[in-house]
């Protein structure tokens, strides 16, 4: 059997949306791909698809991130299915509205286990494997994808802004805990997709809202994350790409102002 020389990359919430740019650029990029989904089955099937044709090997990894067995097993899985991950990119994500008048514990828990604990879980075990095999340094990288919101903050979305702003602190923490073996690096998109019930005319008015005239796509996130996945000395700082959205402070966030 010939050796292996394409790296492996998972991708949590890659089925569609932004996982999935991320992960075909990945594919494009000389990655194999492990997808991890939730519920979409269905996306998660034709993402596949798309890798392969792509010449990727890809396979995908169903988990319910609420619980922790499952967020454990996914690094084994896929070991066993495609090869060590080399690249975890940290995508998924639970973003839900609220405000401090309308803050639940529950909710915030829910976001921070999604949006915290299950980046922090497998960025472990990645750590843990890679001194399993002795691997050299700076040979595997985490990738947290964060929000541009975070370097210029609004009170909006109350609780996922605080689940990511743990992330942010823990992407500096982990690039100096999991030194020199494993990098951590933070990609923080502006406003990129429609939210919520955002309109189509209303998300192109937020989306060109930035000092450029315009945020990120899909894709310009996709190949932030794909540089940082090969740039060996970048670890503990977060690529911001938003069209420099984070340099014009609002008071709501740009999803209220432009609907």
């Amino acid at each position: 059997m010939s050796e292996k020389v394409r790296p492996v990359a998972l991708v949590t919430g890659g089925a569609k949306r932004l996982g999935r740019s991320i992960a075909l650029s990945l594919a494009r990029d000389g990655w194999d791909v492990a997808l991890h989904y939730g519920r979409s089955a269905a996306a998660a099937e034709q993402t596949l698809e798309e890798l392969r044709a792509l010449g990727a090997q890809a396979i995908g990894l169903r988990a319910d991130l609420d619980i922790e067995s499952e967020i454990e097993e996914l690094l084994p899985r896929c070991a066993r299915e495609l090869g060590e991950v080399q690249c975890l990119v940290n995508n998924a994500a639970r973003f839900e509205f609220d405000t401090i008048e309308q803050f639940e514990s529950e909710r915030l828990r829910a976001q921070m286990q999604t949006n915290l604990v299950a980046p922090l879980l497998l960025a472990r075990n990645l750590h843990r494997r890679q001194l399993a095999q002795q691997a050299p340094p700076a040979s595997a990288v985490v990738i947290n994808i964060l929000d541009q919101k975070l370097f210029n903050p609004n009170p909006d979305y109350f609780s996922y802004t605080l689940s990511k702003a743990a992330l942010h602190a823990a992407t500096t923490l982990m690039a100096q805990a999991l030194a020199p073996l494993v990098r951590c690096v933070g990609v923080a998109p502006g406003i990129t997709l429609p939210s919520d019930d955002q309109t189509e005319e209303g998300f192109e008015q937020a989306h060109r809202v930035t000092p450029l005239g315009r945020s990120s796509t899909p894709d310009e996130v996709a190949q932030a994350v794909c540089y940082a996945a090969r740039a060996r000395a970048l670890t503990g700082t977060t690529l911001l790409v938003d069209g420099g959205q984070h340099l014009w402070p609002t008071e709501r966030d740009i999803m209220f102002l432009a609907r």
